[in-house]
């Protein structure tokens, strides 16, 4: 699998997400050109989509939903998220993890 692009600052680490709304349900599709490709079963309208993009990966990566931001793109398929607290090593970790 190609490897996610993350970003580490001080506290947190950012990394590009794509998300395609409308899906058939919700998973991680995989990792494209260093992008998390992610279906939500979710619409885009009145924000449920992004809703349901923090809590998917909030459960997905075992941490709390306050401790994920959409940093930008909230209008825009692709957006970047910013999580506090957990290191790149272990958000990997977690995307290698089976199903």
């Amino acid at each position: 699998m190609e490897e996610l692009r993350i970003q580490r600052t001080d506290d947190s680490i950012r990394f590009s997400v794509k998300v395609v709304s409308r899906s058939s349900k919700t998973a991680i599709a995989g990792i494209l050109g260093g992008i998390l490709k992610v279906k939500l079963a979710a619409a885009p309208e009145k924000g449920r989509a992004n809703q349901s993009l923090i809590e998917f990966l909030a459960d997905t990566f075992g941490i709390r939903k306050n401790a994920i931001k959409i940093t930008s793109g909230l209008t825009s398929p692709v957006k970047t998220i910013e999580i506090t607290g957990v290191s790149k090593e272990i958000l990997l970790d977690k995307l290698d993890e089976p199903g």
